[in-house]
């Protein structure tokens, strides 16, 4: 076994990656990271019936969008190669001749009607799911129960089999979960699994074992859903004679509802599943990395905010919970807003183009950076600079509420006189547009608010946004005096 830290990610390529996934690739990298280890990614698709083409793809592109880039992997051999488990059929079949040769597998000729049918006769109120394993494969068709020479006039003939390890009844299997403690299993609940399927693939149980001990993984992180497997694991550890690597089983992701979160719940609820429609959603990379590591581990303090290096300096297995961490959307769109706002303007800008262009046209540079830097303390996503079209085009209309509670029998008066002052002014800055507006008040004996209100929404169409003589000089004069006597002409 090598001496360096190896951690993989062994995605199965059946979907877009999910957040789940993105979660259990972040604390392995940052395990691998913190040690100065080996970050693999390792595509387990031996399942060719739910196999997606372009899966891998986004596994690859959502890894290196969120800044867990891998040291091997597809396009990265690091002398464990292949990392697909389609391309290491070879060593799977290796393996599984010698558990053959040490009668701690054997070969199953059973048709899925044949092994329904034991299910259906066998079960019990007691035993609802009658297993294939000890108790019932003497009345099966294996190598188990038929004469050697039926077994090998069968496997010339071509006969559909599956190879299954010999699980022997009656144990107890135990192991220490990093931060679970010790969990035993028995292994009369444990069925004869099956290791090579019949289209001569292997099952993931015997590709995961196999993989990672060739690979010389040193440390296996994977998500709770796995830890039914682990006596399986176990069982084939021991039957090749191997030493398995200590194991760690992440939290559940939780429902904010409760329960773990599925994709029906999500949907439900408008929680982005696969990292895809996170990167669409507008989500920073940083943002959702921050995120994720609090799902299911603490730095121990009050601190909420990392990047990346930080939290492979902070990450410790030990301070990563076993209970289930709730999904909270609310919490990510704050990191989120946190991260937007300390971008750059020219950055935010950048981001936020193509949501502008889309509502209002083409935008200059100059005027979409003035406009993002104004604008960033109050952005949650860089796309939210789109919902601010009045910085680039002339209010279509005007808030309802707004217009109810802000403008008043003198409004348009007010608003009239106003333009007026800021077409006659020598110039127009912040400071020359507040102190127009001040004079008004006195010189109409009115409060300052009396004003300022009607002409934010006279100038915007909306009732609340930055500060007001800023927006007005990003509006521009001519904008300005155009809206201000159009919305005395249309509200009255």
């Amino acid at each position: 076994m090598s001496d360096t830290v190896r951690l993989r990610f062994a995605p199965s390529p059946t979907g877009l990656l999910h957040i789940g996934g993105l979660r259990t690739a972040l604390y392995n990298y940052l395990f691998a990271r913190r040690h100065a280890g080996v970050f693999v990614l390792r595509i387990e698709d031996t399942d060719r019936a739910r196999h997606v083409p372009e899966a891998e793809e986004d596994i690859v592109f959502s890894l290196r969008w969120a800044g867990l880039d891998y040291d091997e992997g597809p396009g990265r051999d690091g002398g464990f190669g292949p990392y697909r488990q389609s391309e290491r059929g070879d060593l799977y079949r290796e393996h599984v001749q010698r558990l053959l040769d040490d009668g701690r597998a054997y070969v199953a000729f059973d048709t899925p009607e044949e092994i329904d049918a034991m299910r259906e006769r066998l079960q019990t109120p007691e035993n609802p799911s009658p297993k294939y394993d000890a108790a019932t494969r003497v009345q099966m068709t294996n190598s188990l129960t038929l004469p050697e020479g039926e077994v090998r006039r069968r496997l010339d003939a071509g006969e559909d089999h599956v190879v299954r390890l010999k699980v022997e009844p009656g144990r107890s299997v135990r192991f220490e979960d990093l931060i679970r403690g010790w969990v035993t299993f028995e292994t009369d609940e444990i069925d004869d699994q099956v290791l090579l399927k019949s289209d001569g693939m292997p099952t993931y149980h015997l590709a995961n074992v196999v993989d990672d001990h060739a690979m010389e993984i040193t440390h296996v992180i994977r998500g709770e859903e796995w830890l039914p497997s682990v006596p399986k694991h176990l069982l084939l550890y021991e039957a090749f004679g191997w030493e398995p690597p200590p194991m760690v089983h992440l939290p559940l992701i939780m429902s904010p509802s409760g329960g773990k979160l599925s994709k029906r719940n999500a949907d439900t609820m408008g929680i982005p599943v696969s990292v895809r429609d996170y990167r669409a959603a507008g989500y920073e990379p940083e943002a959702l990395v921050n995120f994720l590591a609090f799902l299911g581990w603490n730095p121990g303090d009050d601190r909420e905010l990392f990047s990346l290096a930080e939290l492979v300096d902070a990450y410790t297995i030990e301070r990563t919970s076993h209970s289930g961490a709730q999904f909270d959307l609310d919490k990510l769109q704050w990191y989120n807003g946190q991260y937007v706002r300390a971008l750059a303007p020219a950055e935010i800008a950048a981001r936020a183009r193509k949501a502008v262009e889309a509502r209002v046209g083409e935008v200059g540079d100059e005027k979409l950076e003035a406009v993002a830097a104004l604008m960033r303390e109050r952005l949650t996503f860089a796309h939210d600079l789109a919902e601010h079209a009045y910085f680039f085009e002339d209010p279509a209309d005007y808030e309802e509420a707004g217009v109810k509670k802000r403008w008043k029998d003198d409004s348009a008066a007010l608003v009239r006189a106003y333009a007026d002052r800021l077409d006659a002014a020598s110039d127009f800055t912040e400071a020359s547009t507040e102190a127009a507006m001040r004079q008004l008040a006195e010189d109409e004996g009115v409060g300052f608010g009396r004003i300022i209100h009607p002409v934010r929404l006279a100038t915007t169409g909306v009732t609340a946004g930055a500060g007001m003589f800023e927006t007005l000089v990003l509006i521009g004069r001519e904008a300005t005096v155009r809206r201000l006597r159009r919305a005395a002409e249309v509200l009255g």
